[in-house]
């Protein structure tokens, strides 16, 4: 289990707002503008938003509610969120690269090679590239039933499912292929991926408040969630698979706050070192970054192509939060279920992180708008006018 530290501590490892050269401070107030509307329109109780520029932390601010049931409590910079799918990145696909960059494996290896039982049911021809870039044509979520026998059925039950489309073939985001790397991290790094990636990147990073099964005497900095059972989620992953396996899975089950999720932003934009510290190699962060294409399908079922990096994403469905004037293929980002966001612009050393309790109190709040609105407030801020 985690130990956590006071607010204090993380304010001193993460530098507050300051003077940012190249950004338009008034232009970035329009963030409260949107968030605030945001929250009138009932999208989300509340949110945290940080942008960071050339380093520095351009912008930081909590609005609305961390909680508004049972009992109503205040948003803070210092709440703790549930990140659902940015496990997927900055857990798993961080601890992947690593484990890259030690020569532990290749992206383009067989999966099957680190874990014979996988190739069974037709999935021999599965890479971890086609995992990363989510196109090994795994389902996007296997039964829920598939968990209730616990952890270790769960993965039995994974490396016998069948393929949907042949690998390569299709994008699909899968949470199964998640799963499937998280295994791979524990098998190749000899620890699971909650104690691989704290000890590997949470740790020397000074994130203190990130990782996953946070202890009860978080309870009163963490945003509750929606519903399980009845009953409102406060302190336990929000994701239902992950949940059944113990907390801790490849595809969901990390916490974190936007302070700590602003050092491990800034250490992308500077090549993989901080403070001294160095995470990844610059050709590891350009190895973890850089798109690749992957084969879409059109509303009218024609091809098309869309962009993945190892990770994350870059041009896809799923990049509202990158907003209407960055350049399409020159950042990227990841988005969680739970109402969290990531968009990275090395182009303009920027980052943009928005972070929602958008499920809480019923699992029907919506922040699409929002990411979006707040990626093109940024991106005006910095300069950019789009195509």
């Amino acid at each position: 289990m985690l130990r956590f530290v006071l607010p204090l501590v993380a304010l001193l490892v993460c530098p507050l707002v300051a003077s940012a050269e190249g950004i338009d401070k008034d232009k970035l107030a329009e963030i409260d503008t949107a968030v605030e509307a945001a929250i009138k329109r009932g999208n989300c109780p509340g949110a945290v938003v940080v942008v960071v520029h050339a380093d520095v932390v351009a912008y930081r601010k909590a609005f609305g509610k961390r909680a508004v049931k049972p009992g109503e409590v205040a948003m803070t910079t210092d709440t703790v969120f549930d990140m659902a799918s940015l496990t997927k990145p900055i857990a798993t696909g961080t601890s992947l690269m690593l484990l890259i960059q030690q020569g532990k494996l290749k992206p383009e290896d067989l999966v099957s090679k680190h874990w014979p039982e996988f190739a069974q049911s037709g999935k021999k021809k599965v890479t971890i590239e086609h995992l990363l870039l989510h196109t090994s044509g795994l389902t996007a979520d296997n039964a829920i039933a598939d968990y209730a026998d616990g952890r270790v059925k769960a993965i039995e039950r994974i490396a016998a499912l069948k393929l949907e489309a042949p690998a390569g073939t299709r994008f699909r985001y899968s949470d199964v292929g998640f799963i499937v790397l998280g295994e791979l991290v524990e098998k190749l790094g000899g620890m699971p991926v909650d104690k691989f990636a704290s000890k590997h990147v949470f740790e020397p990073l000074k994130m203190t408040d990130t990782g996953f099964t946070p202890g009860a005497a978080l309870k009163k900095r963490i945003a509750p969630t929606g519903l399980r059972n009845g009953k409102i989620i406060l302190g336990d992953v929000h994701d239902p698979r992950a949940f059944k396996m113990g907390g801790v899975a490849g595809h969901a089950g990390l916490f974190s706050t936007a302070d700590d999720l602003t050092r491990y932003c800034r250490m992308l934009l500077r090549d993989g070192e901080l403070d001294g510290v160095r995470i990844l190699d610059a050709k590891t962060v350009k190895l973890f970054t850089e798109p690749h294409e992957v084969p879409l399908l059109n509303k009218d079922k024609t091809p098309a192509k869309g962009l993945r990096s190892f990770g994350w994403d870059v041009d896809t469905s799923y990049s509202a939060q990158r907003g209407n004037l960055f350049t399409k293929g020159e950042g990227y980002g990841h988005t969680g279920f739970t109402g969290t966001s990531v968009w990275i612009d090395p182009g303009t050393k920027t980052g943009i992180i928005v972070l929602t309790n958008r499920v809480h109190p019923d699992d029907k709040g919506n922040v699409t708008q929002l990411r979006r609105e707040v990626g093109t407030i940024v991106a005006a801020a910095v300069g950019k006018k789009g195509k």
